[in-house]
């Protein structure tokens, strides 16, 4: 089931399930999700829901309305797209994309345990990946035995310098992940969960998943795609991963 969580200042205020074809946005009480500020028109915005796919619809606001911080009109929403009206903002969470993560064992790259993701998944982190490469690929690795799952579904792309995250802590403390993939997801399913993506202009971090963000040298990263500089401390699902540069050859 898809649904719409409510944020302001980083501050979960309530979910809404899209269970119903139209929900209403605006700052009159009338509407499904009511935003009580001067920024957000009367009725400003509507979630449309055809078939299995949601649109978010601007209605002619006086402020406008933006997903991932591009002004919209109508727009498809996609797992983890961000919608931005006023001060408030709302994420879109498909549960039907999470679910489709097992839990199957192998050994890969060192580490203790990995999970193998439904092809599906990876439609929920499209708009990230495009940046970046074409060609999607079924190999996984992971950091942690019992909080840490990494999904690199994307082939490597080629770059000066090749990101890597080092455990700090716990039972994988020590070992390293080499992010040469376009796409790593790290973090706990039901916990916290948040993407590495690499792109042309560096790495960045964002929330999936969990009540919580994902802390970068314990200041909250927030909804939207968070830049990573060599050195961060990263930590998620109780896991504490130091993000570093390195020259080496991949």
């Amino acid at each position: 089931m898809a649904k719409l969580i409510l944020y302001l200042d980083n501050a979960i205020l309530s979910e809404f399930f899209l269970k119903k074809e139209l929900t209403t946005i605006g700052r009159r009480p009338n509407n499904v999700i009511h935003m009580d500020n001067l920024a957000v028109s009367g009725e400003h915005a509507v979630v449309v829901k055809k078939g299995n796919d949601f649109y978010v619809e601007d209605l002619g606001s006086t402020n406008g309305t933006t997903v991932n911080g591009q002004e919209i009109k109508n727009h498809l929403l996609r797992h983890g797209d961000v919608v931005e009206i006023g001060k408030y903002q709302l994420k879109f969470i498909d549960e039907e994309v999470l679910s489709h993560i097992g839990t199957e064992q192998v050994e890969h790259a060192g580490f203790e345990k990995t999970v193998m993701v439904h092809p599906s998944a990876l439609h929920a982190f499209e708009r990230q990946a495009k940046e970046t490469a074409n060609q999607v690929f079924d190999t996984t690795a992971s950091l942690d035995k019992s909080h840490t799952e990494t999904l690199a579904p994307v082939a490597a792309i080629s770059s000066p310098t090749v990101g890597k995250v080092q455990v700090l802590n716990g039972p994988s403390a020590g070992r390293e992940l080499v992010l040469n993939k376009a796409l790593t997801t790290l973090g706990k399913v039901g916990v916290q969960v948040a993407v590495i993506t690499k792109r042309a202009s560096g790495y960045f971090i964002t929330h999936v998943e969990g009540k919580a963000y994902p802390l970068v040298n314990d200041v909250s990263t927030g909804a939207q795609a968070f830049a990573l500089k060599d050195h961060d401390v990263i930590e998620i699902a109780g896991v504490k991963m130091e993000f570093y540069l390195d020259a080496a050859k991949q």
